[in-house]
């Protein structure tokens, strides 16, 4: 009897960006060319159409009860992948097979319907993997224990912050009894203590012999949990093997990858860019590296980089863009009044943030330089992802929380304020 839960075969999924190629962009330009497509309309007349491969005729097969873990750094390919087998999206050319009923744990948001409450969701969730309503009755009471969301189980998901949302997503994915389960990196929203508890259960899924697909940036995480690791390297299977082996393919790999745009603004070969940045390192505020951060905590990133010809006054730019693509700070040397007379020589430079205010979300860290007066451009670079961590600050709060001051008008003593400080929220 075959034993094989996924069949890929030759599977390849082509995304088309357009757009018209402006000579002379500014920084801002630059930086939203590369996410204004998911806004456009398709119907919209586009004078330029340029085409990547996000995977690249990939071929692999996962017997029942396995679980393997999925990685590669941003833009490998690992979400469209899951994406292509949760049938949320179709691929271009190849098929994916799957044999058995699947749960699927994507980005926050995926799955669940905002205005429906927590045990709507339950019941929507349950009947569209197939379950009948007395399944999902007999499990309701289990996957709201697991979640600890009891008390707001009749509340609107919208309302959830983005732990409470990732707990009952989890719960429901995995109480449902799929037989494949496919998790994408959002586990890394929750607390520790939550995300061990998401490993135990997924190690007792696999003793009843569940699939599970497991996408993420953790590589303690994989190791622990996985018997096998696939690697993807933009849109290909670089290896498929031991997560030993391939967790050390991965780190070698380089961390940082040319924009698609800037090879038409600076040249076709990076290589032959005036400036290189070679790496990204992020640590905490005591130099402990770290891809992990509370709110409140400030960063430390450590920019490696290679200089091929004499740049003077450069402007280092540093951005962090949301999963969602939404473009959350920038900082630069000369805005920061930090002045780099001269580049020369291969280095290094140092950014250490203000405390980290953004929302709870995954970012990429994106990197250009400039010259002083945002006009000549040198590089620009896409590399590691890092997290914001925090039970309550989700993207419905914005971008990121600012505590203010408030006051609350009193006639016989003028005004009564009241300012919270040291970053902790209720």
């Amino acid at each position: 009897m075959d034993s094989t839960a996924i069949r890929v075969e030759n599977l390849s999924k082509q995304y088309w960006i357009a757009g018209a190629t402006r000579r002379n962009d500014t920084f801002c330009d630059q930086l939203t060319d590369t996410i204004k497509f998911i806004c456009r309309r398709k119907d919209r007349p586009s004078k330029e159409k340029t085409s990547f491969l996000a995977l690249n005729d990939i071929s692999f097969s996962i017997d029942q009860g396995q679980i393997v873990g999925i990685i590669g750094h941003n833009g490998a390919g690992k979400s469209t992948l899951l994406k292509i087998l949760s049938q949320i999206t179709a691929p271009t050319s190849g098929r994916a097979e799957i044999f058995g009923r699947v749960g699927s744990l994507l980005e926050v948001g995926t799955g669940f319907h905002p205005e429906l409450t927590g045990r709507e969701n339950i019941y929507l969730n349950g009947a569209i993997i197939g379950m009948t309503r007395e399944e999902i009755n007999h499990k309701f009471d289990a996957i709201v224990d697991f979640a600890e969301v009891d008390k707001f189980i009749d509340t609107p998901v919208k309302h959830y912050s983005s732990g409470m949302y990732v707990r009952l997503a989890f719960a429901v994915s995995a109480h449902l009894k799929p037989e494949i389960l496919m998790i994408d990196e959002v586990l890394s929203v929750g607390d520790l203590q939550f995300q061990r508890k998401c490993m135990a259960y997924a190690e007792e899924l696999r003793k009843n012999n569940s699939t599970i697909l497991f996408v993420s940036h953790n590589m303690f995480a994989v190791k622990s949990m996985c018997s096998r690791v696939i690697l993807l390297s933009q849109g290909k299977i670089s290896f498929d093997g031991s997560p030993v082996d391939a967790i050390e393919m991965y780190e070698k790999e380089s961390k940082v990858s040319a924009m698609p745009w800037a090879l038409n603004a600076i040249g076709a070969d990076p290589s032959q860019w005036d400036v290189y940045v070679e790496d990204i390192e992020t640590y905490n505020e005591n130099g402990q590296q770290l891809c992990m951060f509370n709110y409140g905590e400030r960063m430390r990133i450590r920019l490696k980089f290679s200089v091929r010809r004499t740049v003077v006054n450069p402007n280092f730019l540093i951005s962090f863009i949301r999963s969602d693509e939404v473009a959350c700070c920038n900082y630069n040397t000369v805005m920061d009044g930090f002045t780099v007379p001269i580049l020369e020589t291969d280095g290094s430079i140092e950014l250490l943030t203000p405390p980290l205010n953004l929302v709870s979300e995954s970012y990429s860290i994106y990197v250009l330089v400039r010259d002083a007066k945002f006009e000549h451009l040198y590089c620009a670079q896409v590399g590691k992802s890092f997290h914001v961590r925090h039970d309550l600050l989700n993207t419905h709060f914005g971008v990121f929380h600012e505590q203010g001051e408030w006051f609350m008008p009193n006639e016989a003593a003028g005004y009564q304020s009241c300012n919270f400080t040291g970053g902790q929220l209720p």
